[in-house]
C-alpha cells in the first residue's frame, strides 16, 4: 500500500483539511464501509448511494478519516476529514499522483473477452522476473483502477491493470489516470452493444487504450481479430501481434485437445518453436496465454524465465473451474460472465470432453441491445449443433430454447426458466449420472446459484 501523509493527500486532491493533523499517515484506502481497514481513509463517493451516509459506519469499522465533498459532523473527535470538490475526482487525482511519483511500468489490458484471465496470466509471467502489482478481481473501472494503484508499494516494478468500459471515452479516462507502457487489446466482439450500438463503436472504444499509451509504448494485439489492423493503425510505437495465424509474432499452431488432460500446441516465442502442454480445456485460454506472452515479449523476457510460470497456469475462479460431483457428474463453472464470442468458445472447446451426455446451462448474455434475441437464438442453435442438451435461463431463455429446437433437438432435452433460482431447483432432477454440465451466463443472471445448488445436492468428490 502507498503510505501517504494527510498533507500529501490534500495537495494531490486540492483538498482542505477540516479536521486532523497533516502529518497523519494513511496506508489503506477504500470506498466501501464494509471492507475498510483499521486506520484506513474512506472516500465518500456519491454514486447510486451517497457515501457520506456511510462515514459513521466506516468509522465504526476502524476508519481513521474520510474524504468528503461536503461538511459533515465527525463520527468522533479524532476522526480526520478532508474536503474536496468531488470525491471520485479526488480518488483519481490521488492515484495519478502516486503513480507519477513511482518508477512503475504500467500494463493496461482491455478487450471484449478474456481481460481478467489475461491479466492474471500476464501478472504470473511478469512475476517470474519483476515485483508485480495486479488489479484485484475485476477492478477495471474509474474507481477500481484508482484503488488498485493506491496499493502500489515501493518495491513494485510493474502494475498490471485491467481496463474495462461500457461507453466511449471510459478507457481514455482510465489511461489518463494510468498511462500504459504496454497496452493489450484481447479482441473485439459483441459486448455492450446496448450502449455502443455497433462493433465498429466497440472497436473504437477499445482502441482508446492505444491513444493513451506513453510515447513509444508497445501495443499487444490479436492478430486473429478482424479489427486488429484497424486498431494497430492507432499505435504510437511498436506492435506485437499474437494469435494462431502465421503472421503473429507470438503464435500457437498444431492445437490438439486431450480431453480432461488439457491440450497441447506448438508455441512460437522469441523466434523459437517449442511444444507446450497445459491443463487448458479451450482455445480461448490459449489466446489469453498468447496475449500474456506478448506482454512478456514487450519486456524482453526470454523463455527460460517464463517456462516455470507458464507450466503453473490454470483456469481462474468461475472461468472454467472443474467440479467433480457425485454420480460422475462433472460441472464446468464458467458462470462469471458471458457474451456471444465467449459462449461460442466455451461450447466448442468443452464439446471435446468425453461425457455420456453434455448439458449446457445457458443464462442470458446482457447488454446486447436490439439484436439480443438473434444472438441468443444463434447460441441455442450452436449448442445443439455441437451436441449439447440445453437449459436456458433468463428473460431471453425462450430465444435460446427456440434456437436449439430449430436444430431438431428433442423438446424433452430443452428446458426454459425465467430465473436462475428456478433453474437451480429443477436441474438436479434433469441431470443423470456421468453428465457433463456447462454453466455460463452474464453476472446479472446470477448463474452461481445453480453451481451452489448442484454442489449441495450432489456433493463434491
Amino acid at each position: 500500500m502507498a503510505r501517504l501523509r494527510l498533507s500529501e493527500i490534500a495537495a494531490a486532491t486540492a483538498g482542505s483539511i477540516l479536521r486532523g493533523d497533516g502529518s497523519t499517515v494513511f496506508d489503506s484506502f477504500s470506498l466501501d464501509s464494509r471492507t475498510i481497514e483499521p486506520g484506513g481513509l474512506f472516500f465518500a463517493v456519491v454514486a447510486e448511494r451517497d457515501g457520506h451516509d456511510f462515514v459513521a459506519a466506516a468509522a465504526a469499522r476502524g476508519a481513521a478519516g474520510a474524504v468528503v465533498s461536503r461538511e459533515i459532523p465527525p463520527p468522533h473527535p479524532s476522526f480526520v476529514l478532508l474536503k474536496v470538490r468531488d470525491t471520485v475526482a479526488a480518488l483519481q487525482d490521488l492515484a495519478r499522483a502516486v503513480l507519477a511519483a513511482r518508477p512503475v511500468k504500467v500494463v493496461g489490458i482491455t478487450g471484449s473477452v478474456g481481460k481478467t484471465t489475461t491479466k492474471e496470466f500476464t501478472a504470473a509471467l511478469l512475476g517470474s522476473t519483476f515485483r508485480v502489482l495486479k488489479s484485484e478481481a475485476n477492478f477495471n473501472n474509474h474507481l477500481g483502477v484508482a484503488l488498485s494503484i493506491l496499493k502500489i508499494e515501493e518495491a513494485h516494478e510493474i502494475a498490471v491493470l485491467e481496463m474495462g468500459m461500457s461507453a466511449p471515452g471510459e478507457i481514455r479516462a482510465l489511461t489518463g489516470i494510468a498511462p500504459p507502457d504496454v497496452a493489450v487489446v484481447t479482441n473485439v466482439a459483441p459486448v455492450h452493444l446496448e450502449f455502443l450500438g455497433t462493433l465498429e463503436a466497440v472497436a473504437a472504444a477499445k482502441g482508446e487504450i492505444l491513444k493513451g499509451l506513453k510515447p513509444g509504448g508497445t501495443a499487444v494485439l490479436n492478430g486473429d481479430d478482424s479489427w486488429g489492423p484497424t486498431i494497430a493503425r492507432q499505435a504510437p510505437g511498436p506492435v506485437i501481434f499474437f494469435g494462431f495465424g502465421a503472421e503473429a509474432e507470438v503464435r500457437a499452431s498444431d492445437l490438439a485437445f486431450l480431453g480432461f488432460d488439457g491440450l497441447r500446441f506448438r508455441l512460437r516465442y522469441a523466434g523459437t518453436d517449442r511444444d507446450i502442454r497445459l491443463p487448458f480445456l479451450t482455445d480461448s485460454q490459449v489466446q489469453n496465454l498468447l496475449a500474456a506472452l506478448g506482454v512478456a515479449r514487450a519486456f524482453g523476457l526470454p523463455w527460460e524465465r517464463l517456462a516455470e510460470a507458464v507450466a503453473g497456469l490454470g483456469p481462474t475462479t468461475k472461468r472454467g473451474t472443474i467440479l467433480r460431483l457425485a454420480g460422475g457428474i462433472i460441472v464446468i463453472d464458467d458462470s462469471y460472465n458471458s457474451s456471444p464470442l465467449a459462449l461460442e468458445s466455451a461450447l466448442r472447446g468443452y464439446s471435446h470432453l468425453p461425457a455420456k451426455r453434455r448439458v449446457a446451462v445457458l443464462g442470458d448474455m446482457l447488454e446486447l441491445g436490439p439484436e439480443a434475441p438473434r444472438y441468443h437464438e444463434a447460441a441455442g442453435r450452436q449448442a445443439r449443433r455441437l451436441g449439447w442438451d440445453v437449459v436456458a435461463v433468463g428473460p431471453l431463455a425462450r430465444a435460446i430454447a427456440e434456437g436449439a429446437r430449430a436444430e431438431n433437438l428433442n423438446p424433452n432435452r430443452v428446458l426454459e426458466f425465467a430465473t436462475s433460482t428456478e433453474a437451480a431447483d429443477a436441474l438436479p432432477d434433469f441431470l443423470a449420472p456421468d453428465d457433463l454440465v456447462l454453466v455460463k451466463g452474464s453476472r446479472g443472471i446470477r448463474m452461481e446459484r445453480i453451481i451452489e445448488r448442484l454442489s449441495a445436492v450432489f456433493k463434491e468428490n
